[in-house]
């Protein structure tokens, strides 16, 4: 990649890359983060490449390699949160409003953006320090400050709005309907 290997094109392999990684995606963002991906650890191991092999075969491969690479990660990501949740769950036997209103938080909880989900997992549930969970995520600390003060931030606005939604499928029983509050 630094021209000095002879028939080293990287350049002119470009198209084809990106064509590969949108058929393993199906999204074009995630694609061009997974040609950059492929193409930086290509750039580390451009010792590895034996001269008069085809680097189109070469690149396609690094590709490839990356994208089991981030399947997997996302998988064990996924592990990670569904075993937290269930331990959540299992730590909390609690009355039926508490048990319905963590249900709401850890459902909020989850629908916050990956990156703010994962920057306040680290500082608040595992308990690392913010110089720890940004060399975790491999971010800058000021980045990780971010994220965690936007995911308390949504997190705070869903406990000032009481519930995400009014509860409707709860009905009264035994009352006259007269001794309202």
């Amino acid at each position: 990649m630094n021209g000095k290997t002879p028939g080293f094109n990287v350049i002119g392999q470009l198209a084809a890359l990106r064509r590969y990684a949108l058929s393993l995606v199906r999204n074009p963002d995630e694609a061009e983060d997974l040609v950059h991906d492929a193409l930086v650890k290509a750039y580390e191991r451009q010792s590895t490449f034996r001269t008069g092999a085809s680097v189109r075969n070469w690149l396609m491969s690094i590709l490839h390699n990356a994208h089991v690479d981030r399947l997997r990660q996302r998988r064990s990501q996924e592990r990670r949160h569904d075993a937290a949740a269930e331990l959540t769950e299992a730590s909390v036997p609690a009355n039926q409003d508490h048990s319905v209103r963590l249900t709401q938080l850890r459902n909020a909880f989850f629908a916050l953006p990956e990156d703010q989900r994962e920057a306040l997992h680290l500082v608040a549930i595992e308990e690392l320090s913010y110089q720890e969970a940004a060399e975790t995520l491999g971010i800058p600390v000021g980045t990780l400050m971010s994220r965690v003060a936007r995911a308390r931030q949504r997190l705070r606005a869903f406990e000032q709005s009481g519930t995400a939604a009014p509860v409707t499928h709860l009905r009264l029983v035994g009352g006259t309907g007269d001794d309202q509050q």
